[in-house]
């Protein structure tokens, strides 16, 4: 993170309580479930991700700065052409309404920021997002710091140690181990090393009526809402 949006440096953060959000626990409000089936809001993954980070880094009322720099954006539009960042974009009447966008890595996914510019949207994108990583095979999402908007969501916070754990056991999933070398400064001994077993981003789309062309390099698409809300309950 940087401390605002001309800070040349980047720090690197480690909250002794951590934020995650259980894929099953997602919480499904019947007010949600009723907007997401009604798809108010058009939601696309990874047609709009150097827009998205823009948006996430707009100043706001309530955020009148922003930790992401210009070296945090290079940064993650590189992983983004690497296939490693991904982003959930939701839209109505043809404007970028809202959305997030993360990182993956094996079958644990970072989520970075998300934004709404409209009533719901970023919720709507948070809800597709867990039905996407439940349908691709993820174990993870790590949501960093917890919020009353992600609490209301199903997030939950777990202290660093248990985090860690639970991170190395599904980059462990289906990895080889590396032998007593850790992966990063400090990492430890039996940390997982690569290759990692990665979720499938994809396997969402092929679920509904609304799927993107199946042989396209990248998924843009996502299904209807009722298959989103089914996945979600």
């Amino acid at each position: 993170m940087a401390d605002a949006a001309d800070d040349p440096s980047v720090h690197w953060v480690e909250p002794r309580l951590r934020a995650i959000l259980p894929l099953d626990g997602f919480h499904l409000s019947k007010s949600l479930r009723k907007i997401i089936v009604s798809d108010r809001f058009r939601v696309t993954t990874d047609t709009a991700f150097r827009a998205m980070m823009a948006l996430c880094a707009e100043p706001a009322d309530d955020r009148p700065t922003t930790w992401i720099n210009p070296v945090i954006k290079t940064s993650y539009e590189r992983l983004f052409q690497l296939g490693h960042a991904h982003s959930v974009e939701c839209w109505l009447d043809g404007e970028l309404a809202g959305g997030l966008y993360g990182v993956s890595l094996g079958r644990a996914f970072f989520g970075e920021s998300m934004v709404s510019r409209a009533r719901d949207a970023s919720k709507v994108a948070l809800a597709h997002l867990v039905a996407r990583l439940k349908a691709g095979g993820w174990k993870l999402l790590d949501c960093q710091f917890i919020t009353p908007h992600l609490a209301s969501l199903g997030a939950i916070e777990i202290p660093q140690a248990d985090y860690l754990a639970r991170l190395y056991s599904v980059l462990s999933d289906g990895a080889a181990l590396g032998a007593g070398a850790g992966v990063g400064a400090g990492a430890g001994a039996g940390a997982p090393s690569p290759p990692f077993v990665a979720g499938d981003w994809g396997a969402l789309d092929a679920l509904g009526a609304g799927a993107a062309d199946l042989g396209a390099a990248r998924w843009t698409g996502s299904p209807p809402g009722y298959v989103i809300a089914q996945l979600l309950t």
